[in-house]
Parts: structure tokens; C-alpha cells; sequence
């Protein structure tokens, strides 16, 4: 069994010149070096069109990625941008600056789109992405109404999908060049793949379990979700009160309609999960556990406090999947308090599920059934979560980390699970670096900055933490590739 080791790293937290992070330069600069530090696994968010609050947890589209990770480097390699046309963000800003960041982008990326020409490889990418048309259809249409949800559009747009009631020819522009940019994040995006995989480095995406209310997948597919015969939600998706938050957490996503995506033989589901395998080595499902129990939660309920657990037709969707899906891999997230009927469905088709340290240190586990990490995304890092626990934890941890050497705890702690049984650890940046709660990534139940917005302002530092690391993962007899 191969024991790797792995880094969780946000493609928006990567350090560059244009104050997001993107797949240009220094992309290759970090699969540079965690393969020279032994790091074979990548695990990035979604890269999904940003939705509600910059959330990748709300996406725009399913299928479509958001052209802010765009390179306009590679834009100048190609010839379609100049060097010194090019303006440059504050890169020093020690977090994503979204609304600044976009526009300054946006205006560039025009530019680059009135010197393109289509060659063969743009016409064979639409062939095999006939989604983007409606994307692009969809991000059109939002520009004529002003940004609004498709549920505030004007009716002609609003039932567009369904009555196709005028021409498009005065829209061809605008809808080519939101192609053109989906066919430059599909380039750009499997040259970056490709590389990582060539160094041995295999990539874990992350896919939300539910897509965003205002998005292309719910216009234009409105019957495989719980609606009203307006378009809003019947039912919403959620979480009880939990860990996070003692009035739980009301994400506000449709509900899918199980009994119709079943009769339609989880068309929608194959679809998805397809292109997701296609675009990632491994897909790491986000909140599992609804596919065996889902909370439901009246959309006229302001909290989700209220709601039920229903059933979901996880094992027929499943089979479904894998007959149609060649080598499709899988990660549950499978966190919080859960029934065993969740690890029933996990196990029976043989997929990893996840362990966090600041959940799971005191208990037992069975390690050859998960990944192991210190936190999530959604966890406070590492340092900050140190500093909130009482003394009596403060003890056990001292007792379970007693034989490390390393100087800080949080180092004691990554070295600790480094050792643990489990064919793969990965720890997020923030971790590896001894980052506090200023850098926590986000905080779940909260909408806005700044949740989403970390990111390094360059490689330096980082360097030094990630030589401490590499030792670690040495000593733990996790070189393998």
C-alpha cells in the first residue's frame, strides 16, 4: 500500500501579479515543488463560476469554470495580449480582492477575444462540451438583466429555455466570447493537469452535492429540482444545528426531485459526474451523507432549524454511475455526526472517506477507509483551533503528541497524523505554515469577506515551511509517488 502525502491548496490562494490566483506561472512553480518535496496529491476547491458571496459552493454552472483563474500570461504567450497592455493588481494584498480583481481582468480578457481566431481545436472543443452554448446563453442573459438571478429576469429571458421566443443573432458576440473564454479555462486548465500528472502529482477536485439556484443547471433544467411553478424553491438544502452553528446552516440550494432524476435514469447525475472525472483524478464529493439522508427545509423557513431527513436513492444512483462512468474515484465527505446507514453506502462501493484531527483526535478509527486531515476548508486553521480548547484537551493532545520533536504543536500535530495508518494525509497550506485564525479559509453559516479571500502574496515564505514538511513526510515513510 502506497503512503502519500498530500497539500489542500486553493488555486485563488496561489501567489501572482494580478491579486488572484490563477493557472499561469505560479501554478507550475508550486507542482515544482511539491514534487521535488515528495507531495503527490493536489487538493483544490471548486473551480466552478463563483456564486453568491464569491462561494464555489454556489456555482454559476456545474460544468463551466470561472475565468478569473484565467492566465494572462498564457494570453501573452498566445499572442492575444501584449506585456505592456497588461495592468497589475496589488499583488501584495494578502487576500482576493473580488470586486477589484474582476473588472481589471474582464477588460483584458475582451481584448485578448477581439484578436482570437478559432482554429481546429476550438471547434473540436465545442464538440465535446455541448453545455457551453447554454452557459454561455445564461451569462449573456444575466448581463441584459443587470446581474439579477434568472428568477428576477424579464419573462422573454426568464422562459427563454422553454418558448425561444426571438433570434439570438444580436447576441452572437457576447455569446462567443463567453465560449471563447470557456475554451481558454479548458485549455489552460489541462495543460496545468497534464503537467501535474507528468510529475507524478494526482489532482483531487471538489464537487458541491448541490448546484446554485441561480445557475444554468436549474434554468435549464428546472425538473430535476423541487420548484414552484415560478422557479423558487419549494424546499431548500441545509444542515441541522451542528458544530458550526447552533441554528445549522441554510445553504439555500433547490433540493433535486429524486423520483424524477430516477425515472430519467439519473441523466442529470451522469452528466455531471462525468465531466467532473474528465476534468479531475479524483472527485471529492461535498456533504455525502445526502445521498443517503438529505435535511429538507421549507424555503419559507428563514433558518434550518426546521426541516426533516428523507431519504435519498443513493445505492440507484451509484450503480447507475458506475456502470456509465469509466474509472470514476470517488471521495465521500462523510463529516459530522452521521448514522451508519451514510458508512454503509461509503463502503459498499469501496470509496475513502475523511478523517479530520480536530474532530477525531480522541477517538478510534478505522484508518484504511479515509484520508486523513488536519482541517477542511471549513475548519479554523490549525494554531487558531489550538488556541480555543480548554485545558483538558490541552492535556490529551500532550499526551498523544508526546514523542515529537517538532517545536510548535500544530507541527507535532501534522507530523502525528503523517504516522497514522492512512494511505494519504493531506494538510492545507495554512496549516503547513502555522497560519491563525486571520487566514482561516472559511466560515461556514457566513456570507461575505472574508470567507473565501485567503491567499499568499508569494512563495518565500512558504518554502521555508514547506523543507519542514518534506522532513516530515521523510520520517513518516510517505515518499512514495
Amino acid at each position: 500500500m502506497k503512503r502519500q502525502a498530500g497539500l489542500l491548496f486553493p488555486i485563488s490562494a496561489l501567489p501572482n501579479r494580478y491579486g488572484v490566483g490563477d493557472f499561469g506561472k505560479y501554478a507550475y512553480e508550486l507542482v515544482d515543488k511539491m514534487a521535488d518535496a515528495h507531495i503527490y496529491i493536489w487538493q483544490i476547491l471548486p473551480l466552478n463560476p463563483l456564486g453568491y458571496g464569491n462561494s464555489p459552493y454556489q456555482p454559476l454552472s456545474t460544468h463551466a469554470g470561472d475565468e478569473i483563474y484565467l492566465s494572462l500570461d498564457d494570453f501573452i504567450k498566445d499572442g492575444l495580449l501584449k506585456e505592456e497592455e497588461v495592468t497589475y493588481f496589488n499583488s501584495q494584498l494578502p487576500f482576493v480582492a473580488y470586486q477589484q480583481v474582476r473588472p481589471v481582468k474582464e477588460k483584458l480578457y475582451e481584448l485578448a477575444f477581439s484578436r482570437f481566431m478559432p482554429d481546429d481545436n476550438y471547434h473540436q472543443f465545442l464538440t465535446d462540451h455541448s453545455w457551453v452554448h447554454d452557459y454561455a446563453l445564461f451569462k449573456v442573459f444575466k448581463d441584459q438583466n443587470h446581474q439579477k438571478t434568472w428568477l428576477e429576469w424579464e419573462d422573454e429571458y426568464k422562459y427563454y429555455s422553454q418558448e425561444k421566443t426571438f433570434s439570438l443573432l444580436p447576441f452572437t458576440k457576447d455569446i462567443d466570447y463567453q465560449i471563447f473564454l470557456q475554451y481558454c479555462f479548458f485549455k489552460q486548465w489541462t495543460a496545468l493537469k497534464n503537467y501535474a500528472n507528468q510529475k507524478g502529482i494526482s489532482i483531487i477536485g471538489d464537487m458541491p452535492i448541490y448546484v446554485g439556484l441561480d445557475s444554468v443547471d436549474v434554468w435549464m433544467n428546472q425538473a430535476n429540482f423541487l420548484l414552484e411553478e415560478d422557479g423558487t424553491p419549494s424546499f431548500v438544502a441545509g444542515v441541522p444545528p451542528d458544530y458550526f452553528s447552533k441554528f445549522g446552516q441554510r445553504w439555500g440550494n433547490p433540493l433535486y426531485d429524486w423520483d424524477y432524476l430516477q425515472e430519467h435514469d439519473f441523466a442529470f447525475w451522469i452528466d455531471r459526474m462525468r465531466a467532473a472525472q474528465q476534468m479531475y483524478d479524483t472527485v471529492r464529493i461535498d456533504h455525502f451523507r445526502a445521498f443517503d439522508t438529505y435535511w429538507k427545509i421549507p424555503a419559507s423557513e428563514p433558518t434550518a432549524v426546521i426541516g426533516q431527513w428523507i431519504e435519498a436513492p443513493g445505492y440507484q444512483l451509484f450503480d447507475t454511475l458506475y456502470q456509465n462512468i469509466t474509472h470514476l474515484s470517488i471521495l465521500a465527505e462523510d463529516l459530522g455526526e452521521l448514522r451508519k446507514e451514510v458508512y454503509e453506502l461509503r463502503d459498499h462501493y469501496h470509496l475513502k472517506g475523511m478523517y479530520v484531527f480536530q474532530f477525531h483526535y480522541a477517538n478510534d478509527f478505522d484508518f484504511d477507509k479515509v484520508i486523513v486531515y488536519t482541517g477542511t476548508h471549513d475548519n479554523d486553521t490549525l494554531v487558531g483551533w489550538l488556541e480555543t480548547i480548554n485545558e483538558d484537551d490541552l492535556e490529551i493532545l500532550k499526551k498523544l503528541l508526546k514523542k515529537y520533536k517538532e517545536e510548535k504543536m500544530y507541527q507535532k500535530i501534522i507530523h502525528y497524523c503523517l504516522d497514522l495508518k492512512s494511505s494519504q494525509v493531506i494538510i492545507p497550506v495554512w496549516d503547513i505554515m502555522g497560519c491563525d485564525t486571520s487566514c482561516r479559509f472559511n466560515i461556514p453559516g457566513k456570507i461575505g469577506s472574508p470567507n473565501w479571500e485567503y491567499r499568499l502574496t508569494s512563495f518565500d515564505e512558504f518554502e521555508s515551511y514547506l523543507k519542514d514538511y518534506a522532513n516530515m513526510i521523510e520520517e513518516s515513510q510517505r515518499k512514495e509517488g
